[in-house]
């Protein structure tokens, strides 16, 4: 329900500037959550029986052609971010953090798809719709990615304890 009523330009701005604002504080609460919370055998993050072993996103989505093209956004945070583009070592260690990260950016774009709503406040109700589809089109390809990604670490991990 719109309550502030701004100039169209204004509600431009306004939105131009919010979007970043809500996105990186998402980054930064996920951020603030410590690692052991991020458990990749949990409900939320494990590959579930549909996703094939994250083979679904391959057959859907043909992952592997764009993933690439995404941004890093751990590279942001250089003191806390964890670089998941490209994996600097494939010890153990590293594969399990990778897993961790994994789980926090894919949290962090699923808390980034929620603020959609803020926007009716300084719009008319139509506007949230466009700002909902502009929130699914800008995280679910990076929510894909990591749900894609993970179970293949985890496999790497698998063959590696045997």
């Amino acid at each position: 329900m719109q309550i502030v009523f701004l100039s169209p330009l204004w509600m431009i701005i306004l939105f131009f500037t919010l979007w970043p604002v809500l996105q990186i504080s998402c980054a930064l609460i996920a951020l603030a959550i410590p690692n052991r919370a991020y458990d990749p055998d949990s409900f939320f993050y494990r590959s579930h029986r549909f996703e094939l072993e994250g083979k679904l996103y391959e057959r859907l989505f043909a992952v592997k052609k764009w993933k690439h093209l995404l941004p890093d956004g751990g590279a942001v945070f250089k003191k806390r971010g964890y670089k998941k583009k490209k994996l600097e070592s494939f010890s153990k260690e590293n594969l399990e953090l990778f897993l961790v990260e994994s789980a926090r950016g894919e949290l962090t774009h699923w808390l980034a798809i929620f603020p959609f709503w803020i926007f009716g406040f300084f719009a008319p109700p139509y506007i949230i719709l466009i700002m909902l589809a502009y929130a699914l089109i800008v995280n679910l390809p990076c929510i894909i990615v990591q749900r894609y990604n993970r179970p293949r670490i985890k496999k790497i991990l698998k063959m590696m304890n045997k």
